[in-house]
């Protein structure tokens, strides 16, 4: 079992990085968040300029690792696109992206995007979006669906995966800011990071981000591998991205300080965009619920056990 991403999708993720910075970096999410229907205008460029659509994650183990890279790239820089969706769109489907929704109230970030997407259930129940709201917080429409199949099994472990190594970019861009923060503020004359408590709380925060780190891979390890427990992996990997995004978010807004929920500050517009991650289609109890209910009977394996 090899838990690194390979050279070529590291050096990826990092020319994605850099090109999502030269298109405007955090003026993105600001613009979308102002004019939701510049969202293409603004990123979709870009994807086009990094080969984005031409990945097929499903078919090749070397392309689903450029598929995380690009997910964990969106995710430092709050991109306001749905990149892990559109790279979860199902083989056998005529469309553009795929959403993992809940059985009731489906939602998705999908809003002023003109897009075809599907949709599929835990249960593996397949529709498309045939309407959707007007956009809400963060970019949230509700979805109305008409059913197609129940033949979406295959498709969520990699559909739930790649949403986690977004959030996980969140993660890395939180802490990456908090560090640069706690540096430059200063307080009885001393830098924030010379304090111990704050040493200490960094630690805990960066603690669950690497644990987290790992756990995405073998999670990627388990799908490139068509491990039957794929679908079970994901939701572990789901359910402990959700519990690290509340530890390490809450710890950098503790040490910004009450600026940290300025939009002046990078941090907040992050933490404001992870909500849907963290919440859609479920929030941390309902996802420990079903993975409960999936591997009651068997529990995990690996990495997770």
């Amino acid at each position: 079992m090899n838990l690194e991403l390979g050279a070529d999708a590291q050096e990826f993720g990092q020319a994605a990085r850099r090109a999502f910075e030269a298109a405007g970096g955090d003026d993105l999410v600001r613009r979308a968040d102002a004019d939701p229907r510049l969202r293409e205008q603004l990123v979709e460029p870009v994807l086009r300029g990094l080969g984005a659509y031409e990945l097929k994650p499903r078919a090749d183990a070397d392309e689903l690792e450029a598929a995380v890279a690009l997910c964990r790239a969106a995710g430092y820089w709050a991109l306001p696109y749905p990149v892990a969706e559109c790279l979860s769109a199902p083989d056998d489907l005529d469309v553009d992206g795929l959403i993992v929704v809940a059985d009731h109230a489906p939602a998705g970030v999908v809003a002023g995007l003109s897009k075809r997407w599907a949709t599929v259930t835990l249960a593996g129940v397949r529709s498309t979006v045939v309407g959707q709201s007007e956009a809400g917080p963060a970019l949230v429409a509700e979805l109305t669906l008409a059913e197609i199949d129940t033949l979406g099994a295959g498709d969520l472990a990699l559909a739930l995966v790649l949403p986690s190594w977004t959030l996980l970019g969140m993660l890395d861009r939180a802490m990456d800011l908090t560090i640069t923060h706690v540096r430059l503020r200063e307080q009885f004359g001393q830098a924030l990071s010379t304090f111990q408590g704050v040493q200490f709380q960094l630690t805990d925060a960066e603690v669950e981000r690497a644990g987290l780190d790992m756990l995405a891979k073998y999670a990627l390890w388990s799908i490139a591998t068509r491990r039957p427990e794929a679908v079970d992996d994901a939701l572990a990997l789901r359910s402990a991205a959700l519990e690290a995004a509340e530890v390490v978010f809450r710890i950098c807004h503790q040490l910004h300080g009450a600026v940290g929920f300025c939009d002046e500050t990078a941090l907040s517009w992050l933490s404001r965009y992870s909500q849907p991650l963290r919440r859609l289609p479920w929030g941390l109890s309902a996802t420990r619920d079903r993975l409960a209910r999936r591997a009651h009977r068997t529990g995990l394996t690996g990495l997770y056990a």
